[in-house]
């Protein structure tokens, strides 16, 4: 019997060219990113050797950008790596010193910038950063002598893009001090990124808030990146002077004057950072991303998860010591932490809000000005946000655009229509016959009036309905009423096909001749009830018929005040009773604003002709 033979282990062979390419299309959003590498290296490297040698002052140790054209060289004067370090973590990709996986807990991690058992003093895990210079050089050359032994030899580590590598000891004096220094010589198709001017512009763009010191050089001249600390991090004289630098701060790195800053500061997880008030309205749900540095290296301009959706009236500019990047380092890693930084940075807006709503009416007064839709979506779902904003809410009402709390003054009955389209037919009616009439039909505005009620107790708010407002219109005298049967009974008749009945009332103002009321509602009721009637037929058919409820009517309510009124319902010739009822639901129809059915557009140009061969036939 032949036992079969034992499966033999074998390790996977990469392509790296191949994942170079998948990384720049997939992973990383631009070869820019090859610089934030680099010098995301060379500042955990300056960390581990902070931890190193604690007692060193503060700012003895940094990195040094040079680029003149030909080379792009980064050097720092961090741990460095020994030659054990550099076989280990430089040529095998996604092995990183700064992940402690299978360490046991009380051995350090070592390699090229760390000597450290937390794993959270440093910006990058994932041990793939340096495969980024390949997005812009066929070679990597990196020459490093290592901190941790006074006479440690220098290593040199030449990489290329075919996959291959060589590792060299030198003596100590081909680099004299400990640290690394990555040298790249960068293709000519790269040339966007490798400039001078643009490595300094990166240099800045990346590293503004790095803790340790950063020059660039570019033959001519050493130059600072990040000459100043954070402006959240200086002292001020003056409270004013500070908000005034922050605010300053903020409109340079997001573009815009911002119309308030709150100053962010949530001490558990390391964050500090500002939140700029938009001075111009936003469309809701539009996405603002912020930019949110970690540990003072600029991770993303587009983070979108750092705030609630509802806070779309801010951008942010953060930096944060316990913040998890994802592998690409442009976006930040969903868990537990960021959800409570989500949500403790959403309760500061809301402080934010409500010392505007108790101490400063100005400044609330601008605000809302600007963003009453995102406070109204805020309200929606947050008590406390309603029972302090909602009366100085701004809402389209039968008094014009005016506050919540003004209209409950002269309205205890407030009524709210369901529409855009059904407040524009009665508002005008409405107000003459003073009733106080809300337009609910923008988001969130009919739920909001709802819950008045709840802050004004005094007050009452219901529906609008149709009943409601002819119930406030006045019924015409008794012999009007007959006088105009014939005409009403024409007019019932040539305007059936609408589902619309006819009425004779008076109210103000007296130049409007009709008033069509009707609902969305009650016109899609209505065709659904058509829609059933002309698919079911038999038994069946009479039974569902019996049982169905009238659908609701629509009513072309007729202004006994109106001239043109009292006119047409004189008129004793059949055909031209009909053209006259018709032309006035067309006009009413057109003044509701609402979209026309082709039904109705074809009875307003057709009688519109009526009327004018009419005319025409009289005068001849």
């Amino acid at each position: 019997m032949t036992l079969p033979e034992t499966a033999a282990d074998r390790t996977f062979q990469v392509d790296l060219r191949g994942l170079v390419d998948l990384l720049s299309h997939h992973l990383y959003s631009s070869p820019r990113v090859y610089l934030r590498e680099l010098l995301q290296n060379a500042v955990d490297a300056l960390t581990a050797r902070h931890t190193l040698e604690p007692a060193a002052p503060a700012g003895s140790f940094g990195v040094r950008l040079y680029a003149d054209g030909t080379v792009v060289r980064v050097e720092d004067d961090g741990v460095g790596l020994t030659e054990a370090d550099v076989h280990t973590f430089l040529a095998t990709i996604g092995r990183s010193s700064k992940r402690a996986m299978g360490v046991p807990p009380d051995e350090p991690i070592r390699g090229w910038g760390k000597i450290t058992e937390q794993r959270d003093d440093f910006i990058g895990r994932f041990g793939i950063g340096l495969l980024s210079c390949f997005l812009v050089a066929d070679e990597i050359h990196v020459l490093s002598r290592s901190a941790r032994t006074p006479d440690a030899p220098a290593v040199e580590w030449r990489g290329r893009g075919d996959g291959s590598y060589t590792v060299r000891v030198l003596p100590a004096s081909a680099h004299p001090r400990p640290g690394t220094t990555v040298t790249l010589a960068p293709r000519a198709d790269a040339g966007e990124w490798t400039r001078p001017a643009q490595v300094h512009a990166l240099g800045r763009h990346f590293g503004s808030l790095l803790r340790h010191p950063v020059t660039f050089d570019d033959g001519t001249g050493a130059a600072s990146v990040n000459p100043e600390p954070a402006p959240w991090a200086r002292t001020y004289p003056t409270p004013g002077a500070r908000s005034r630098a922050l605010a300053a701060y903020g409109e340079e790195v997001l573009g815009f004057e911002p119309l308030d800053t709150v100053e962010l500061d949530l001490p558990a997880v390391g964050l500090k950072g500002i939140a700029c008030v938009l001075s111009e309205t936003v469309p809701a749900g539009r996405s603002h991303g912020h930019r949110v540095h970690v540990k003072g290296m600029l991770l993303s301009e587009q983070a979108e998860e750092i705030l609630p959706e509802w806070a779309f009236f801010v951008r942010c500019v953060i930096d944060a010591e316990n913040l998890r990047p994802t592998a690409s380092r442009e976006s930040l890693y969903e868990d537990d932490t960021l959800a409570a930084v989500r949500d403790a940075l959403a309760e500061r807006l809301r402080a934010w809000i409500a010392r505007a709503a108790a101490s400063d009416p100005d400044l609330l007064a601008r605000f809302l000005q600007v963003h009453h839709l995102a406070v109204k979506s805020l309200a929606v779902h947050d008590d406390e946000i309603l029972r302090m904003l909602l009366p100085w809410l701004p809402f389209e009402t039968t008094d014009g655009h005016t506050t919540l709390d003004e209209f409950a003054r002269t309205h205890r009955t407030v009524l709210v229509t369901s529409s855009v389209e059904e407040f524009r037919q009665v508002a005008a009616i409405a107000s003459a016959a003073g009733l106080g009439v809300v337009n609910g039909g923008y988001t969130y505005d009919r739920e909001l009036v709802h819950r008045l009620p709840e802050i004004r107790s005094e007050v009452t708010v219901a529906d609008l309905d149709p009943a409601t407002l002819t119930a406030h219109l006045d019924p015409v005298d008794r012999e009007t009423e007959l006088a105009a049967g014939a005409y009403l009974a024409q007019a019932r008749d040539a305007l059936a096909v609408f589902d619309c009945d006819v009425a004779l009332r008076t109210f103000q103002p007296a130049s409007a001749p009709a008033l069509l009321v009707d609902s969305r509602e009650a016109r899609h009721e209505r065709t659904r009830s058509r829609l059933a009637r002309e698919q079911e037929g038999g038994l069946w058919g009479d039974l569902l018929g019996a049982l169905r409820q009238e659908a609701p009517r629509a009513q072309l309510i007729l202004n006994q005040l109106n001239p043109l009124v009292r006119t047409a319902v004189a008129i004793d010739e059949p055909e031209l009773a009909r053209t006259s009822a018709e032309a006035l639901y067309g006009q009413a129809a057109l003044l509701s604003r609402r979209p026309l059915r082709p039904a109705e557009s074809s009875l307003i140009n057709r009688s519109f002709l009526d009327l004018l061969a009419h005319a025409l036939r009289k005068d001849s």
